[in-house]
């Protein structure tokens, strides 16, 4: 899928977990609905960090341009080494190992040991670099004609002021973990669940996509999960835009306010 209904898709993903917690009796403090969702927007971009012409790739100049060609080389190399005799030859890494339910939680993991590890200023690099993602790809088209200063200024002061809003007693920075130094040990799970999410769009698409390695499958390590080739799409189609971002849409609003008790 591309860029907007990925993010699109993120978002209502974790306004989905608000309506459930709330279902649950647990509900989320409304900036940890606001928060979870703007992260896990920008997390369902971050999978394409394999692939030199996606959204994520131009989010921060030199600096991601670079670090894309470093992450396709990387899945290369492991698709290369891993690969079983019945999975094709490739001349590059995009959708293998950033596509994978593993590299998921290892990204989400790698997150949630940096903010309790770090404190603030890793909490607001966590927050710094998903706004700035998630105004890529939900406001894709006013993001592409402005400045990336400014995409980085929105990132940078939105992550300041909502890390802020966090810290009040009650708004949520303990939602989920409250031993002292524990309490942002949750933003991992939205940054996983839009890993997952970005994995299963993709799966809904012509190619499929491997999300269960390394477990293998037949004579493959690398199967393509998807459904059945004719209920498939192509990336960009009439089907993703006019049929599955106003699903996600729909699911988001109804979700948010189920989360926050209003229906």
């Amino acid at each position: 899928m591309m860029g907007p209904a990925h993010s699109l898709s993120g978002a209502a993903a974790w306004l989905g977990v608000g309506a459930a917690a709330a279902a649950a009796g647990h509900t989320m403090p409304w900036p940890v609905l606001v928060v979870g969702a703007l992260i896990t927007a920008g997390a369902a971009l971050a999978p394409d960090l394999d692939h030199k012409a996606a959204t994520i790739s131009r989010a921060f100049g030199p600096v991601s341009k670079a670090l894309c060609e470093i992450v396709d080389k990387l899945s290369f190399a492991v698709y290369k080494a891993t690969r079983k005799p019945g999975d094709p030859r490739r001349t590059g890494g995009h959708r293998t190992l950033t596509h994978t339910w593993l590299w998921a939680v290892l990204i989400g993991g790698g997150a949630s040991l940096l903010a309790i590890t770090a404190g603030r200023w890793g909490v607001l690099a966590i927050l710094f670099v998903h706004l700035v993602l998630a105004v890529e790809g939900l406001l894709w088209r006013a993001a592409r004609v402005s400045s990336d200063v400014l995409v980085w200024l929105l990132g940078a002061t939105s992550a300041w002021i909502l890390a802020g809003v966090l810290d009040q007693p009650g708004n949520g920075a303990d939602w989920l973990f409250t031993a002292p130094g524990q309490e942002y040990l949750w933003l991992g799970l939205p940054i996983v669940l839009g890993a997952l999410v970005h994995d299963i769009g993709d799966a809904l698409t012509v190619s499929g996509c491997p999300i269960l390695w390394p477990i293998p499958l037949g004579r493959k390590r690398w199967y393509p999960i998807g459904p059945p080739k004719g209920m498939r799409f192509r990336a960009g189609s009439w089907v993703e835009l006019k049929v599955l971002m106003p699903v996600f849409m729909l699911l988001g609003g109804v979700g948010g306010a189920s989360a926050l008790n209003l229906i």
